[in-house]
Parts: C-alpha cells; structure tokens; sequence
C-alpha cells in the first residue's frame, strides 16, 4: 500500500455538462501527462492532471461523467469547493521526454485532460511547436474550449477541432490527412480505445515510428491501492536475488508480499510508477525462479516469453526467485 494524503479542493469548474476541473490545494511535484488516484468510497480510481508544473497554477483533475459511472458521476454530483479528496502521488508514464520537441497531439472526449497538460506545458517550457487535434460529438462536448481559444493566441499552438455532428466520425484516410504533414512530431494518443486504434492506423499508414507514438489508455484498477492487499492461502516465501545498477543483493521475500514492495524496503532505488501493472516503469526480467502476476495491461505475449515482470504485481511462486534490471 503505498503512501497516500489528504487534500483540500479550493474549486470546482464546470467544463461540460457532464464533466468538471477540481482545483487542489497542493504542491506535489508532477510531470505533463501524469495521473492521480482518488479514494472514492470503498474504490479507487485514476484522474489525469489536466494542469502543468510549468504553468504557474494548482495541481487540477477533469472528471467527466461515464454511462453507470459510480465514482465519476458521484464527484460530478457531490464534489464541491472545500471538501477534501485522499488521493495517491502522482504517477504514469505518459510524459514528454523532452519539452522542446515539436508534438503531435490526439485526444477525444476527456482524453483532453493528459494532453492539455503536455500541451500547455510544452508552450510553456517548450521551443517547438504543437498541433492539436481534439475529436468531440459536438460544440457542447468540447472539454477546455474557451482555454484552448486562449492558447490557441499562440502562434506555435494549432488546434484542430473535429466535430461528428458537422464532419462525421472520423475515419482513418481523415486521420492520416491530418497527421501527415507532421511526421517528423513527437505523438501523443488519448481517447476512447476506438479511437485511438483508428488513430494508430492513420499514423502507420503514413509512415509514423512506433518509437515516436505515445498512448494513454484509461483502465479500471482491479485492486484498490489505499488498502492492503491479503496474502493469498498457500503463499510462497523466498528468498530475492537482485541485479539492479551493476551491484547484487540477496533479500528475504515474505509470502504474499509484492517483490516491488520488497525491493524499496530493502532501501533499493527500483524504478517504478503506477503501482497498478498498466504503465510498464516497473519491468525487470526474471532470470531464474517463478512468479505470479496479479495484474497486467502493459506487458504482450512475446514481452513475457522474453521474461519480463512487473515487479509491483509479481509475488513469488517459488522459494528462489532472480531477477535483473
């Protein structure tokens, strides 16, 4: 269970009829793209940060109501200025390398709320230039409009809105139309996963490198992080041997406990993220020995015949476990 805290929301901002921007009365450190995670209830859930670290303005999430949504429909409808959120630190993968690249950005819907972070902070902090292109249903749907009419004031910002009810759905020869003249622009995808995968098409279609496309997908979590995971019955203690910044160390591994978890008690400088199993910043291989994964959205088939883990979802299956960053 990782550290959590209490914060205060200072406003709350109607963006849309079915989504709001709650203020926080923070000042953790971020980067453009991250999430929180909010307690709701007996739940949790992963709100993106839709400011910026370099914008000079508070730490802001952007709810937006979902069809039988229990945690985003009861915020929208309860949530108001002064009440207090118990949140988890910021964390994901779906950041910028670097500011002064020029981007390529993708959302739709309240995929907006990563990449308006990483747009206004590129505009901030950044030389290049950034396009945007934000799908929505319709003028009413269109999450940050009048901020994004204020940013749009910059000459090295171009917003490009598509709207179904005036254009249609949008189609992958429409998509790569659009993308084509900046091929050469770092991307960033975030949206429902219909349209991110016509996206992706679009992109490969016009000669796009993988390594250059970043996307953001919106998962449920599968455990709730503010509360302990039970050792499951039959749980297998071992012992940890770990190769990570060319030293090696031998560590007592109790049952049931997650071999991330062990490593950072052990004082261990693990690289990690999520805590979730859905960003992939965690993935050591596995040299020897056998672990259980309890979640996994990051890592394919082909990843795990190599040996790859998640080391915040791995407990050990065996009673010798060796692995290697």
């Amino acid at each position: 269970m990782r550290e959590h805290s209490s914060v205060k929301v200072t406003s709350v901002i109607p963006e849309t009829d079915d989504a709001v921007s709650l203020v926080l009365d923070a000042d953790f450190a971020y980067r453009p793209g991250q999430f929180i995670t909010v307690r709701v209830g007996s739940a949790a859930r992963c709100y993106s940060l839709c400011s910026s670290p370099f914008a000079d303005e508070s730490p802001a999430i952007t709810v937006k109501r979902t069809p039988d949504g229990f945690a985003s429909n009861w915020i929208c409808d309860n949530i108001r200025a002064g009440a207090s959120l118990d949140i988890m630190p910021p964390a994901g993968t779906f950041t910028p390398s670097s500011l002064d690249a020029d981007f390529l950005l993708f959302a739709a819907g309240s995929g907006i709320t990563p990449v308006m972070s990483i747009l206004k902070s590129a505009l901030a902090r950044g030389r290049g230039k950034v396009v945007l292109v934000y799908a929505n249903r319709d003028e009413r749907s269109v999450i940050f409009s009048s901020a994004l009419r204020s940013l749009a004031s910059d000459d090295r910002l171009l917003v490009i809105h598509h709207l179904d009810s005036v254009q249609g759905p949008p189609s992958v020869a429409s998509l790569a139309a659009l993308a084509a003249p900046y091929a050469a622009h770092e991307t960033f995808i975030c949206g429902p996963d219909p349209y991110m995968s016509l996206v992706r098409q679009a992109l490969a279609s016009v000669g796009f490198p993988a390594s250059r496309t970043h996307v953001e997908r919106f998962l449920s979590l599968e455990e709730n992080p503010f509360e302990a995971v039970p050792v499951a019955e039959g749980a297998v203690a071992s012992t940890l041997t770990v190769t990570l910044d060319g030293s090696t160390r031998v560590l007592s591994w109790p049952p049931g406990a997650r071999m991330l978890d062990v490593l950072l008690d052990a004082g261990l400088d693990a690289p990690y993220s999520c805590r979730q199993g859905i960003c992939g910043a965690c993935a050591c291989t596995l040299a020897d020995g056998k672990v259980d994964m309890a979640h996994n959205e990051v890592l394919e088939q082909p990843d795990l015949a190599e040996g790859w883990i998640l080391a915040c979802q791995s407990t050990a299956a065996t009673d010798s476990v060796t692995i290697e960053y």
